[in-house]
């Protein structure tokens, strides 16, 4: 998918960079049951870099605060996701836009570290800077996030052509999120659902309506408890509440809707059956939530395209959390499939 910008509008010159990534294991894998055909096991789109910046707002809602101290990670929902599936020694693809700026190299870098494929990553030029993130993270490890969308949201092609969404349909699963335009997920959505891919939809990111059409050709969406708040409208803070704001996803013709409850465990939701709950699996200690949801998603899709059970798949991403929120940052907190294992082994 090197026509990421196949056709982009002219004050936008893309540089196509094929960004050298180590060998890494890789574990036997069962296809996902719409199809056999298989080649890249999973699939992430989207990029971002978190980096602690100043930046003009709107408004200031509170009086200046003093930070103890700053740092620049790499990060993102999407290169969160990514990493993580890397980490978990599962093939992974990362498809998305950084600028070519400093930050593009340490994004790359610390995919390509995490085993991460880099072939699809498409460069940007004419100052148009990879997409960042301002975290706020406060001594009890919960975060605030302000985002600037940089190459995230720029130089898309208005559509992509056919052999431009050839990875898509040869994934075994594709993890998408809302921090890259609505237009570019419609269709990859629409590829995936064509050749039998299952989608995830991340629900984090831009706070604006899933278009119906997004809507339409995903199989399952993930958001948190304000996420799915923001999205029915519906208040969100007992499961009683939130099983009724999924009902209202139900009705908007999504099937399966796996929602992330922060200290309250996570649970999925199927059309039709009985909701399967799944507790957390307690942390020694929380230092930073940052990436926590990502990790939980990444590490859902990845047992999902292995095979495993839908309870199988709730209790590997519920012990991938737990491991990832003890420690900081995002990527450098995402665990190694043996980490995970060993977790699940004494939990």
């Amino acid at each position: 998918m090197k026509g990421t910008s196949l056709s982009p509008p002219i004050n936008c010159q893309p540089k196509f960079q094929t960004i050298p990534t180590r060998q890494f294991n890789t574990v036997k894998t069962i296809p996902f049951q719409f199809t056999t055909r298989r080649q890249f096991p999973s699939f992430a789109i989207k990029s971002e870099l978190q980096q602690n910046i100043q930046n003009p707002v709107p408004k200031n809602p509170v009086p200046p605060l003093v930070a103890k101290s700053g740092q620049t990670l790499a990060g993102g929902k999407g290169a969160n996701q990514a990493a993580c599936g890397g980490k978990l020694s599962h093939p992974t693809y990362f498809v998305g836009q950084l600028g070519e700026d400093v930050n593009g190299k340490l994004i790359s870098g610390a995919l390509s570290e995490c085993g991460v494929k880099l072939d699809y990553v498409n460069v940007v030029k004419d100052d148009v800077p990879t997409g960042h993130a301002v975290v706020m993270l406060q001594s009890d490890g919960q975060n605030s996030i302000i985002i600037v969308g940089g190459a995230n949201m720029s130089c898309w092609p208005e559509k992509f052509g056919h052999e431009d969404l050839e990875v898509v349909r040869k994934a075994g699963i594709v993890l998408l999120q809302r921090e890259i335009p609505d237009s570019v997920n419609i269709q990859v959505a629409k590829a995936a659902r064509s050749a039998g891919v299952p989608v995830i939809l991340d629900a984090g990111g831009m706070d604006a309506p899933i278009p119906q059409e997004l809507l339409n050709f995903i199989d399952i969406l993930s958001p948190n408890e304000s996420e799915l708040r923001r999205l029915t409208g519906m208040p969100t803070d007992s499961f009683e509440q939130v099983t009724e704001a999924v009902a209202k996803c139900h009705a908007m013709g999504i099937k399966q809707v796996l929602v992330k409850l922060g200290a309250k465990g996570s649970a999925l939701f199927v059309i039709g059956e009985k909701p399967i709950k799944q507790s957390i699996i307690s942390a020694a200690k929380v230092r930073d939530t940052t990436g926590a949801g990502d990790t939980f998603t990444a590490a859902f899709a990845v047992a999902l395209v292995e095979g495993k059970s839908r309870e199988e798949c709730l209790r590997f991403a519920a012990a991938a959390a737990s491991l990832c929120v003890q420690v900081k940052g995002a990527i450098p907190s995402m665990p190694d499939r043996n980490s995970v294992l060993n977790l699940l082994q004494y939990a």
